[in-house]
């Protein structure tokens, strides 16, 4: 396998603004090599939501047959490439052999050849219409923020792809009082604050304790036992792991109608940001670093500018240095973790090598990264 494939992603969103799914794209020389590398994926592969593959720097040919699809993985190819027949012979193949398929940049009068369907089809919203008649639901694209989404999905697309959420607009000057509760509280776990005193701070907001104990429970965490309480989380867990998962309560707080996809983002990012420092951290800083990738969107979660979030809580130097963006020891695997989310693999492969990784790390722990935000109810 080709050690130059790199995969970057963006999201799928449905109309309600929720992530149903992800749009993978594989940056490879030949379609061969990028089979390859999706096939080193393994177990690593997140199985919860559908993963469009598209393929970047190459077409769909001939070796897509030596492609073991996992469940939930459906073949994205371009309306232009179908016009090659060795192309639409090689995803006729794919189709025949059980694999949805996505049609991408779809415009009016583009000829397709028969006997193909299509779960999705993707054309730009800024120049397709949406009266077009197309074989599949049809998804915008080249929606550069929310209203713009929101335009779309009015003139009847069902759904959007790309990280326009991300467009949100910060406009407060300080956090709000339910924010400020958690941030609250945090600065208490960072203290080592005696756990009556955490605890009575969580029952000031009932939601905040059903909330915490529902993340501490969940599949990602892999406890043994249910936790019952705060008190028995201590005990069982200790104040370090505590804090990563109360700093999950800051990330889900926001109530943009965006804040679910915003949710999900931050928490792959503190993942793969966790995955891949392991190896150049010691253990003790490896929650520092899900927390750092964590709160790296906390700005578009609270509506609140970051230098205004970070003056109300107590972190650690290098996670403050990476959120402000600063040089710091954390800095660049936040930068790698962003430069995943790229349309290009530029940015990406270049931390990759300059970290001294190799791409199917990288790729692997992306993809694991995609797992585990999904196992956590947002």
């Amino acid at each position: 396998m080709s050690q130059d494939v790199f995969f970057t992603r963006e999201p799928v969103i449905n109309k309600q603004r929720a992530i149903t799914a992800t749009r993978l794209r594989v940056h490879a020389p030949a379609c061969g090599d990028a089979v390859a590398a999706l096939d080193a994926i393994g177990e690593d592969w997140p199985p919860a939501r559908p993963v469009f593959v598209s393929l970047a720097g190459c077409a769909p040919d001939a070796s897509l047959a030596d492609w073991i699809a996992p469940e939930g993985a459906m073949m994205e190819v371009g309306a232009a490439q179908l016009a090659d027949p060795a192309c639409a012979e090689a995803v006729m193949q794919l189709a025949q052999a059980g694999v949805p398929l996505v049609l991408g940049d779809y415009k009016v009068g583009t000829e397709l050849p028969p006997g193909l369907g299509f779960r999705f089809v993707m054309a730009d919203a800024r120049v397709q219409p949406v009266t077009i008649r197309v074989p599949g639901i049809l998804l915008a694209t080249g929606v550069a923020d929310p209203l713009a989404f929101d335009a779309a999905v009015k003139a009847g697309y069902g759904g959007a792809t790309g990280w326009f959420f991300k467009a949100n607009q910060t406009t407060a000057k300080k956090l709000a009082p339910a924010h400020a509760q958690i941030v609250r509280v945090l600065n208490l776990v960072r203290r080592n604050a005696d756990p009556k005193q955490i605890e009575d701070a969580l029952k000031q907001d009932v939601a905040l304790s059903f909330k915490l104990l529902r993340y501490i429970n969940s599949a990602g965490f892999g406890l043994m036992c249910q936790v019952q309480s705060f008190r028995h989380a201590v005990v069982i867990l200790g104040y370090d792991k505590l804090n990563k998962w109360l700093s999950l309560l800051l990330v889900t707080a926001g109530k943009d109608p965006s804040a679910p996809a915003l949710m999900q983002a931050a928490i792959a990012r503190g993942r793969l940001m966790e995955v891949l420092g392991a190896e150049f951290f010691p253990r003790e800083e490896h929650d520092n670093l899900f927390i750092t990738g964590a709160f790296s969107l906390l700005d578009k979660l609270l509506g609140a500018p970051m230098d205004t979030v970070l003056e109300e809580m107590t972190l650690p130097d290098p996670i403050t240095d990476a959120l402000l963006g600063n040089d710091g020891a954390y800095t660049p695997f936040l930068k790698l973790a962003r430069a995943c989310e790229d349309v290009s693999a530029g940015a990406l492969r270049e931390l990759t090598h300059s970290l001294g990784l190799e791409a199917n790390q990288v790729n692997r722990a992306q993809m694991s990264a995609l797992k585990f935000a999904d196992t956590l109810e947002f």
